[in-house]
């Protein structure tokens, strides 16, 4: 069955002499892995040269009985040249594909987590604070991928929490002050930042842009959404401890 979409490169690899395995993720059908057979030998066999974040159309037959398909046609469609001159941003949009590539199942459409990953990499191209983007993508693909943690109430007693909280990584949400099973991974968090988390989910992807965080929000951040996703995706991102190094 032939098959076109619209794809960004998540990864790829060589295979054997001439060819190349491409991990795509593609608008229509989600994460689609395929072979560009002949693209290592003849680089103008195809329009693009698969870089990683760079979008395509592709055409490629869909077989039934592999998870990795034949691909006739790729053509370059965007390369995000202001992202690939800047070492920080350069990053960021590596850590965005591979956490997109960790959640994300083969061939499981999903539009609303491709619009996402392609705003961010369009307003990553002109970002001043990395990290911020970063944090706000994160959000995001938590709960549009319906991995958000639970912020509503306590999840021991149930209550609305008003004071402080704590935040559990095994339990994958809050507890009030009242409630502490004994979990060691539950780190104290503060109404600002649970507030910060709830607004970026509520809002789109432009309003959550104008959102502006303090130096002790980020740090927050940067604390329990990192670690939630180790924990819950079971192993570290090989790209999170280069981000958020120091340039």
């Amino acid at each position: 069955m032939i098959r076109k979409a619209e794809a960004i490169v998540l990864k790829s690899f060589d295979f054997r002499e001439t060819s190349r395995i491409v991990t795509f993720f593609t608008k229509d059908y989600g994460k689609v892995k395929g072979i560009l057979k002949g693209i290592r030998k003849d680089p103008k066999k195809f329009g693009s040269s698969v870089d990683k974040f760079t979008v395509n159309d592709i055409v490629f037959y869909h077989h039934a009985n592999s998870e990795i398909h034949l691909v006739g046609q790729c053509d370059l469609k965007n390369y995000f040249f202001p992202i690939r001159g800047d070492l920080r941003r350069s990053l960021a949009a590596s850590y965005a594909l591979e956490l997109i590539d960790a959640m994300m199942p083969l061939e499981q459409p999903n539009e609303d987590i491709y619009k996402l990953l392609t705003d961010y990499l369009s307003s990553l191209q002109a970002a001043d604070d990395v990290d911020r983007m970063v944090h706000i993508f994160q959000v995001k693909v938590l709960f549009t991928s319906g991995f958000r943690p639970h912020l509503d109430s306590c999840l021991i007693c149930g209550k609305k929490i008003l004071n402080m909280a704590r935040f559990s990584m095994q339990l994958g949400g809050l507890m009030c002050k009242d409630c502490r099973p004994n979990d060691t991974s539950a780190t104290v968090i503060s109404k600002g930042t649970v507030a910060t988390i709830l607004h970026i989910e509520r809002n789109s992807w432009t309003n959550g842009l104008r959102l502006g965080l303090s130096a002790p929000i980020k740090k927050e951040l940067k604390y329990v959404l990192n670690n939630f996703l180790v924990y819950h995706l079971e192993r570290p991102l090989k790209s999170t401890r280069y981000l958020h190094e120091k340039f």
